[in-house]
């Protein structure tokens, strides 16, 4: 019996943490390669909002001491960092087809999902993992989703810890390389021993589209 491969008609899209402050250049914690997924990632995230599958835009918020350790004293410092209300915590106008998208910060950090689309949302996570403190879990299981397509910035980081977490809960894993940063061949190891797939966009985005003439 397969057991991890992908269900894409139940599946799925999990960004994680793609805003500005690990995006731009002189972002206060800049990560790099991550701005150069970016175009990519719109490409896939317009195949899931068109075959109307869900996606969940999963952000940090840092106030307070609710920071993970090793930035826990940046943030104490006073440096301001995907802080509630700064530009360093949007997430980039080009995922959206509106443009920029004003993030509800009180009701995100009440751990409300925010309604941007059909079928496309945000939320936050408190740290590393998207299902940490979060209610992704009970919403996906509310969705009728079997699949976890991850993407987005550090995969030695959040995206890591979210497919790590999403296995544990028995979901089929799928991990886009090329629309993820500092993506390295002991890290998709990792991925592969737990029983995710690396599949690249562009094979995602072909899957989802119309066959030609339909």
């Amino acid at each position: 019996m397969d057991l991890t491969s992908p269900e894409w008609d139940r599946s799925a899209l999990l960004v994680i943490d793609v805003q500005r402050d690990f995006i731009d250049d002189d972002g206060s914690a800049h990560v790099p390669g991550t701005a150069d997924i970016v175009p990519r990632l719109g490409r896939l995230v317009t195949a899931f909002r068109v075959a109307g599958r869900p996606i969940v835009h999963v952000i940090r918020l840092y106030r307070g001491e609710d920071v993970d350790l090793p930035r826990r004293q940046l943030v104490a410092s006073g440096v301001s960092l995907v802080a509630p209300g700064s530009p360093g915590a949007s997430v980039p106008g080009v995922l959206f087809p509106e443009g920029d998208v004003d993030l509800d910060t009180t009701a995100l950090l009440r751990g409300e999902f925010q309604q941007i689309g059909p079928t496309e949302y945000i939320a936050f996570k408190p740290r590393w993992s998207a299902f940490y403190r979060t209610g992704l879990h009970d919403w996906l299981r509310q969705q009728d989703v079997t699949t976890v397509v991850v993407a987005g910035c550090n995969l030695p980081n959040c995206p890591r810890a979210t497919l790590f977490d999403a296995s544990a809960r028995d979901y089929r894993t799928v991990l886009v390389p090329d629309v993820t940063s500092q993506v390295t061949p002991e890290r998709l190891a990792d991925a592969r021993l737990i029983g995710t797939q690396i599949v690249e966009s562009g094979e995602i985005v072909a899957r989802f589209s119309p066959a030609e003439g339909s």
